[in-house]
């Protein structure tokens, strides 16, 4: 099977954006690709962080991918620190990337506005590639605005072929027609993020009913009437019709014609409704998860990762001259 790779960072609580962008496509992975996924601990560490919660911030965000559900007995999931050919490749493909490359990557323009200019974040998508490279993916479902970095990765990989031997694939990107971007509930004409410092700009995975009604219930819209899809002039409106196609699994025509008359406030709650209902499983899977058996989880799986990883970074040695032929 085709290996497809892609990760998460523990930086918080999992929002709707996160959920519907790229866990359920994850989800879906699992019965195509063999599917190596990884809570990007080392990632993490390029912004603001507090040490003293972190280890409990990798642990919720395991349990929020297993929860979604990733099975780890199908899917290799683990923390990207605990398989340390991760930074190792990292640096190997950085003494090939230029720094032209980097310039250009608009990431490390928006980061370092909130974390300062640092040689992890501008080696950040240095690193992302190792990530991809390490087991040789073929896929990564990447959101639109990833794609970038996808791209210097398939240049890293081609460099590295040209230059030594073809040992790595160039990865293709699998981006899902919809829910690759859901925008904000205060701004919708902005992705929906955790650095948006309004609470109600977002749905987290794991809110409460109640919450995610209120939270609904206030989105910004806009002064019309009518329900329409229309990202240049009802962009609130097409966010939310967005929504509830993906939890409804309808198109969003079918849905613009059915709910064509009805007043904001009730398509807020119908929507919301969806919302609840599709999050319910998620959160009591979340709920029945032991701590201490997803750490053991990850600590298996982690080792299975390293014994995967150790044949595949002898390789890239071998070919770079750090290892006898």
């Amino acid at each position: 099977m085709d290996v497809a790779f892609s990760g998460i960072q523990p930086t918080g609580d999992i929002h709707l954006g996160n959920y519907l962008g790229a866990l359920r496509n994850w989800v879906r992975l699992q019965d195509s690709y063999d599917a190596v996924y990884c809570i990007v601990d080392l990632h993490a560490l390029t912004i603001p962080y507090d040490p003293a919660t972190f280890a409990a911030e990798r642990l919720e965000a395991a349990k929020a991918v297993i929860a979604a559900g990733i099975d780890p007995d199908r899917s290799l999931l683990y923390y990207q620190s605990d398989v340390p050919a991760h930074a190792e490749l990292g640096w190997l493909l950085g003494t090939m990337t230029s720094l032209g490359s980097l310039n250009r990557m608009t990431q490390f323009k928006d980061k370092s506005d909130q974390a300062g200019e640092f040689l992890g974040l501008y080696a950040y998508p240095v690193l992302m590639a190792a990530d991809i490279l390490l087991y040789r993916a073929n896929a990564v479902p990447v959101g639109e605005d990833q794609t970038q970095h996808l791209e210097l990765t398939r240049d890293l990989a081609d460099r590295f072929n040209q230059r030594y031997e073809p040992i790595f694939p160039l990865p293709e990107a699998i981006i899902p027609e919809r829910g690759a971007r859901v925008m904000s509930l205060k701004d919708p004409t902005s992705k929906m993020s955790k650095s948006d410092p309004s609470e109600t700009s977002r749905i987290l995975m794991l809110d409460p009913p109640d919450v995610i009604v209120k939270k609904l219930g206030r989105a910004v819209t806009d002064s019309g009437t009518d329900i329409r899809y229309d990202w240049d002039e009802k962009p609130g409106i097409s966010n939310l019709l967005e929504m509830l196609a993906l939890f409804t699994d309808r198109s969003v025509e079918a849905l613009v014609a059915e709910y064509d008359g009805t007043q904001y406030g009730a398509f807020k709650r119908t929507v919301a409704d969806a919302v609840v209902a599709g999050l319910e499983p998620v959160r009591a899977k979340y709920a029945d998860l032991d701590d201490a058996e997803v750490s053991q989880i990850l600590a298996r799986n982690a080792a299975r990762g390293r014994d995967r990883a150790a044949p595949f970074q002898d390789e890239v040695m071998r070919a770079m001259g750090l290892r006898h032929q």
